[in-house]
Parts: C-alpha cells; structure tokens; sequence
C-alpha cells in the first residue's frame, strides 16, 4: 500500500526520463501545487546525477512569455532555435514557457 505522503506531496517533483537518462524536476514553493497564480513565473531545481552536472541546476520558469518577441527571422529548426530537452519536458506541463539557466551553462 502506497503511504499519502506519496500520492499528494507536499512539494511540486517530477521524475524524468529525458533523452533515455533518469533525473528529477522539483520546486520549493509549496502553492505551486495548489495555486494557479503561482505558475506566472517561478522556480525549478534540475538534477540528474551524471557526471557532467556538478551542483543542482535553479531554473527560472516564466509561462507568460512572449513567444512573438523572439526572432522571428531564424528558422525553427535551425540550431539556435531548437530547445533542450529539459526545456521541452517542462514545457509538455508549461506550454511555451520560457526557461533561464541563471548562469549555468545548460548540460543536458
């Protein structure tokens, strides 16, 4: 039998399966999982274990972006343009969320 606790936690966490690599998702604000308003700009911890990532990896998640203030004249697919995968495991909860590194070079 599965405890409560585990059913309804008390903090916002997603276990990940990215690019076939296990890693976690998870938030410190308890009203992320209850309050709407919370999710206009907020922040996630990123951590999955692997030898390139040193220290737990604070992303800032903003859902109000501005999708159109992007440069429009680059193409999609190009490069520049493509999205990690984290950023777009967030964004199947968040869709065109914005994601910010806060100064750590992105690893995965």
């Amino acid at each position: 039998q599965v405890c409560p606790r585990l059913r309804t936690p008390r903090l916002p966490i997603w276990l990940c399966s990215i690019t076939g690599r296990h890693s976690v998702l998870f938030g410190t604000d308890r009203q992320l999982l209850s309050d709407w308003k919370r999710e206009r700009v907020f922040h996630l911890y990123f951590y999955n274990g692997q030898l390139e990532q040193t220290k737990t990896a604070h992303l800032t998640i903003d859902t109000h972006s501005h999708h159109w203030e992007e440069d429009q004249s680059e193409d999609p697919s190009s490069p520049g343009k493509r999205r990690l995968s984290v950023e777009m495991a967030i964004r199947t909860k968040w869709a065109g969320a914005t994601v910010s590194w806060n100064g750590t070079d992105p690893f995965f």
